[in-house]
């Protein structure tokens, strides 16, 4: 099965038909795009079939940057588990708290749907070796199904990577290279090698795919709260993330704005934002009123996959999407 699509450029509204990965806006240069689809004959599909389809992320499909089905590569991610916290919201004094179970991915991670998804749009576009730089993860998910691809992966590891992850990466037969500085010195060392050796680049967040896998889990959470509440769909109040680089609630949040414009939802979910004390750019800058992050030079959290110290454009985006739509 195939479809088509087209990518609109963020910064200068240029659109056309996405026929092939892109990195920047042929038109003024810009670095995020978002795919644009049929939101209305997408909206007729998932009314008649949606509910008969295989419980993974990719019974969402037409709302993902893959343009054909034969290209998708996956370990059967998604579709994890919605826990309702009882106890917690009976000592909190919120009877509907819930947890979206991401542990219970091929990897252990909610990257796995970025993974997955980043991989399936390589493979689309013929590209067999890519980098990466990674707290752990990302690094891990890549891993996996770069494997079941057959792409070959440079992972780059900050030094505070834990010995297991690491180990964890080389299983797969990915090259790793640990750089002993933070996390952001080692996103530009991946950079200088990827354009050394002219290999691809993820780019994270300014990565259609990355951002666009992310809107999975609303999709689900949607569909499970409805469940919850006797409805096909519906959404929660609030959508609550720890984060790093912040790519997770941007991408959510597109996720129930599609819901919301096909009908499929009354309302889109208040953001609210974590961070660890260690390394805290996004919440520090909020509370300051700062339009752009201020960045956390020196880490110190011991959570390291939530050390990223630049958030980059993920920061005033999330910051506008809660200033708007309030969190």
């Amino acid at each position: 099965m195939t479809k088509t699509f087209s990518f609109q450029c963020a910064d200068c509204g240029h659109s056309e038909p996405f026929t092939a990965l892109v990195d920047a806006c042929p038109a003024c240069g810009g670095t995020w795009l978002d795919p644009v689809y049929d939101l209305q004959s997408t909206a007729t599909i998932w009314k008649k079939g949606l509910s008969r389809r295989g419980c993974s992320m990719w019974r969402y499909w037409e709302l993902l940057p893959v343009r054909d089905q034969r290209h998708v590569v996956t370990l059967g991610e998604g579709w994890t588990p919605l826990i309702h916290l009882q106890n917690l919201g009976g000592m909190l004094g919120h009877k509907h708290i819930y947890l979206k179970d991401e542990r219970q991915g091929p990897t252990a991670s909610f990257k796995d749907r970025q993974a997955s998804l980043a991989v399936s749009v390589l493979k689309e576009a013929n590209i067999n070796e890519m980098v990466v730089a990674s707290t752990g993860n990302v690094a891990i998910s890549y891993s996996a199904y770069c494997a079941r691809s057959g792409i070959k992966l440079w992972a780059f590891l900050d030094s505070n990577v834990p010995h297991e992850k690491m180990r964890e990466v080389t299983l797969y037969g990915t090259e790793v290279i640990k750089v002993s500085s933070t996390y952001d010195n080692t996103k530009q060392v991946a950079v200088r090698f990827a354009r050394h050796r002219n290999l691809f680049l993820d780019k994270g967040i300014r990565s259609i795919a990355a951002r666009e896998a992310m809107k999975t889990l609303a999709f689900e959470i949607a569909e499970q709260v409805g469940v919850s509440r006797g409805k096909r769909w519906a959404a929660p109040d609030w959508y609550v993330q720890a984060v790093s680089g912040g790519m997770g609630p941007v991408g959510v949040w597109r996720g129930f704005k599609d819901l919301f414009d096909m009908g499929f939802i009354d309302k889109i979910p208040k953001l609210a934002i974590i961070q660890t004390a260690g390394c805290a750019p996004m919440v520090n800058s909020f509370e300051k009123g700062l339009e752009v992050a201020e960045v956390v030079q020196r880490p110190a959290s011991v959570i390291n996959v939530l050390s990223t110290g630049n958030p980059g454009p993920a920061y005033p985006y999330l910051r506008n999407l809660v200033l708007q739509n309030g969190g």
